[in-house]
């Protein structure tokens, strides 16, 4: 990111995803969770409705791939995975959740490998896996017992497997519906799913659900902001600084929820928890360890070239050169 824009873009969209576990962990205090999740997504559902028809884009799913698509999308990348994660939530503060399901990036090219078989497997990456799973049980282990805050990781790392996973099915199709059409139609599928997953689990309706100030405001706030808007901040931010880039998004809202958690909520930061995301933060960079050396490169790259060159210096191709005098018919790598 070399542009002041993609920072401010970026730092958004940390914003609203860290402090959306701070408004999970407030609703979750007297909403059930499966149906808080869907609730969530109905507000969500009915913005991306709205800008699909007021956008005139063609909303019709016309292919098997559009169905596939939408299908994976609705059920495990925001149904199975709001469902573990919300249920997951209630279990754990909201800066362990974060923290946990940024282990996302780390499980998704080990997924891609098995499921897709077009990515080879490296050394940086089985080293990577371990550093990122010795992070969660280090979280875990400092949970406790089984029915307390290890039981809550668990969930949560079901989450981000789920997530993982559905990601990794989508590489298969290729939609014919609008990005805009086909996440609407991925939001109704997964508050459908959601609701119905609600009723299943616990008989939970909005009829025997007592409402709050503070429920309502925690999701009004996840609906309309950390959902739809926040799809909307990573969509941008995905076509214009690329996925590697948009990926370490994943380790900047864990530090936003861990210190919204902290400040707002009185939740303990333990040397467990830093100690823990630290590791998946280096199983992260391992499993990432091509595409981030790239990023670099392409970045000094971009610097270079944008800065504003001396009188003996020429630029080619990204490089920058030094002429060593008017007699002298070469030139030179410069700084």
């Amino acid at each position: 990111m070399t542009k002041v824009e993609d920072v401010l873009l970026f730092g958004a969209l940390a914003l609203v995803w860290g402090t959306a576990f701070t408004a999970i962990e407030i609703g979750l205090e007297t909403l059930p969770p499966l149906l808080f999740a869907a609730a969530r997504l109905d507000i969500a559902a009915v913005i991306f409705i709205g800008a699909v028809l007021l956008s005139r884009l063609r909303w019709l799913p016309r292919t098997k791939a559009d169905l596939a698509l939408i299908l994976s999308n609705g059920i495990l990348v925001i149904g199975a995975h709001f469902a573990f994660s919300f249920i997951g939530q209630s279990y754990v503060t909201s800066g362990v959740a974060a923290i946990i399901l940024s282990f996302t990036p780390i499980i998704t090219p080990v997924i891609a490998i098995r499921v897709l078989s077009t990515e080879r497997i490296y050394i940086t990456d089985i080293i990577g896996l371990g550093a990122g799973l010795a992070g969660v049980i280090a979280i875990a282990i400092a949970g406790g017992s089984f029915d307390g805050q290890l039981l809550g990781i668990g969930l949560l790392l079901a989450s981000a497997v789920v997530f993982a996973l559905g990601s990794v099915l989508t590489e298969r199709w290729s939609a014919g519906l609008p990005t805009m059409a086909l996440h609407a139609w991925s939001m109704v599928t997964g508050a459908v799913f959601l609701h119905a997953t609600a009723y299943a689990y616990s008989g939970a309706t909005f009829r025997n659900v007592t409402w709050t100030a503070s429920a309502a405001a925690a999701l009004t706030y996840l609906g309309i902001f950390a959902t739809a808007g926040g799809f909307l901040l990573y969509f941008t931010l995905l076509n214009r600084i690329g996925a590697t880039n948009i990926s370490l998004i994943n380790y900047a809202a864990p530090v936003v929820a861990t210190v919204f958690g902290a400040v707002l909520l009185g939740e303990q930061i333990t040397i467990a928890t830093v100690t823990g995301f630290a590791l998946i933060v280096v199983g992260f960079v391992l499993c990432n360890i091509r595409p981030l050396w790239r990023l670099v490169q392409s970045t000094r790259t971009i610097a270079g070239s944008d800065r504003v060159l001396e009188r003996d210096e020429v630029c080619v191709q990204g490089d920058v050169y030094k002429t060593q005098s008017d007699s002298q018919n070469y030139l030179q790598p410069g700084d």
